[in-house]
This record gives structure tokens, sequence and C-alpha cells, in this order.
């Protein structure tokens, strides 16, 4: 028996799975081995497996035996195992450790770093994996690696031609799930004569 996954922090009494053993005569279920911690308890006739405390994510996945015992005869047995996962909430945002920065930039270098951004995300796993993007590149003259968060310019800037200061919306997104959450930052680029 593998049920779909519980949400971490599912509390007590919440339905998991219905173990169903075929024999001619009636069975008492029971957990026989493997919820060391007892987060599991399965009703002795129906065969429902219920939540008995509340769900910690760091303890799963947790597999376990249920037991199927012929009610007249405790010697005539079988057991199945039970596989429950829990699946990590996508708790927190990614943060930027400001939400505004300033940088400069002389006119007519050729495409150059400018900033390394970096967020940080209180999630664990996938749900803390970070990629950057940019909002608005303004017509692309600025890019983002998304692994490493470093911002760039595409092409000389020219003080005299093009504006002398940009601002450039930068994001940084997690892999969560159920759902992808983002951290901005924005960028104030001043090109300098």
């Amino acid at each position: 028996y593998h049920p779909a996954p519980l949400p971490e922090k599912t509390p007590p009494d919440v339905f998991v799975v219905e173990i169903r053993a075929l024999y001619k005569l009636p069975v008492s279920y029971s957990i026989a081995s493997g919820d060391e911690k007892g987060y599991f308890i399965i009703h002795s006739s129906s065969g429902i497996i219920r939540t008995s405390e509340t769900l910690e994510v760091e303890d799963f996945p947790v597999n376990f035996k249920v037991r199927a015992t012929d009610s007249t005869n405790a010697t005539i047995f079988n057991e199945v195992e039970v596989k429950v996962e829990v699946i990590d909430e996508n708790n927190f945002p990614p943060v930027f450790p400001s939400s505004l920065l300033e940088e400069t930039l002389a006119e007519n270098l050729p495409a150059t770093q400018i900033v390394q951004l970096k967020a940080k995300d209180n999630d664990t796993g996938r749900n803390g994996f970070l990629t950057y993007g940019i909002l608005n590149g303004h017509g692309l003259k600025f890019r983002i690696n998304e692994t490493t968060g470093i911002l760039y310019s595409t092409a000389p800037f020219d003080y005299e031609e093009e504006p002398t200061e940009y601002q450039v919306v930068v994001y940084a997104e997690d892999d969560g799930i159920p759902e992808k959450k983002r951290g901005y930052c924005t960028v104030v680029i001043k090109i300098t004569d």
C-alpha cells in the first residue's frame, strides 16, 4: 500500500488508507512493526488507518507493516507493507537581503558583470532551490544568470544618448510544491559619464 502523500503538519485523526485482507473468516488488523513514533492507528475490524498525531516531515517516509490475523486462530496471519510519504510544504518565499540596491556602471563598457544578487529561502529541498530572473529587462539591455544571480549589462551604454538611470526588477523563484514563490529586488543602475 502506498497512499497519496499527506501534507506536513497533518493533524491527528485524518484518514490515510484502508487495508483489506481477502479471507473467508473475520480478521483482526494491527500495526505489527515500523511505526516506532506511533504516527498511525488502525481500526482492528475495518482496517482503516488514521493519523494518531501531527506529522513531522523529517520523520518521513515511514514504512510499517500491518498484520491481518484470523480472529479464531492467532497463528494464522499475513502482513503487508504500508509506505506513507509526507509532502514538505513550501512555507517561505525567497527573500533578498535588501529590496533596493544601487549600482553604478561606467558608460562605453562592453557587456559586463554589474552585481551578484543572492536571495535566501528557509525551505529545504526543491522548495528552497532558487532560480533568478528579470521582470523588466529594458529592451534586453540587462540579463541575469538564472543559477548564480549575477546581473550583467548586455551592451555598452552611452551617457549622452541614453537614460542615465535604469530600474531593473529582479526576482528569485523557488521550485516549490504545490506552488512556486517569488521574492523581488529592484536594482537601480546609474550610468556614469
